[in-house]
């Protein structure tokens, strides 16, 4: 259990709540500066800790298991304190942008359900490459969605509306991750529905 990837991974789990008290003024740009820092950090371990451990030859069960569950609590924790506090918001549509963070919650859980039913059955589901460009997309898009309360500043004028920059890239991207969130969410539900006859 306690190989460097194992502890990196552990990491990323307990530094969840900080990142959310980090998080939850959403008026405190430096609480969200430091947000962003820690979670740039929590991703680059997410990339070292697979590497080393493959790298090492240190992959462990208990590894296996913890990493998509960290990636998963980081996700839903950044997802949930930023509609709680009113972040997924944006010009024209207003709150919407929160059913782009719902779609992505609601995949997520679903997944996991069906890798535990099919992990039952002996039926490995791998990672596609598909799936990891929407695990890119989403860490970009809640990022830029942090970034954006570190720099209020950062805007641009498109007619009367002032638009912050990263928090529109966030935005956009978040649609980018939920629709990728769909397309794949499909495919494992695809190879899950073989299984259930």
């Amino acid at each position: 259990m306690l190989t460097l990837p194992n502890l990196l991974t552990l990491s990323r789990i307990f530094a969840v709540p900080l990142l959310a008290f980090l998080l939850w003024w959403p008026t405190w740009s430096f609480g969200y500066g430091l947000a962003f820092g820690l979670y740039c950090l929590m991703g680059v371990t997410d990339y070292f800790d697979g590497y080393l451990a493959r790298s090492s030859g240190t992959v462990s069960k208990l590894g296996v298991f913890l990493d998509p569950i960290a990636d998963k609590i980081m996700v839903a924790a950044v997802i949930l304190v930023l509609t709680a506090q009113g972040i997924l918001t944006g010009p024209y549509v207003s709150d919407a942008h929160v059913i782009a963070g719902l779609i992505i919650l609601v995949r997520e859980i679903a997944v996991s359900g069906l890798r535990e039913f099919l992990g039952g059955l002996q039926v490995s589901m791998p990672v596609s490459r598909l799936a990891k460009w929407k695990t890119t997309s989403q860490l970009i898009s809640l990022g830029a969605l942090i970034l954006g309360r570190a720099m209020p500043w950062w805007n641009v004028n498109v007619g009367e509306l002032a638009i912050n920059v990263p928090h529109t890239v966030g935005l956009a991207t978040l649609w980018v991750a939920a629709a990728l969130t769909l397309v794949t969410g499909w495919d494992y539900l695809r190879v899950g529905l073989k299984h259930m006859d």
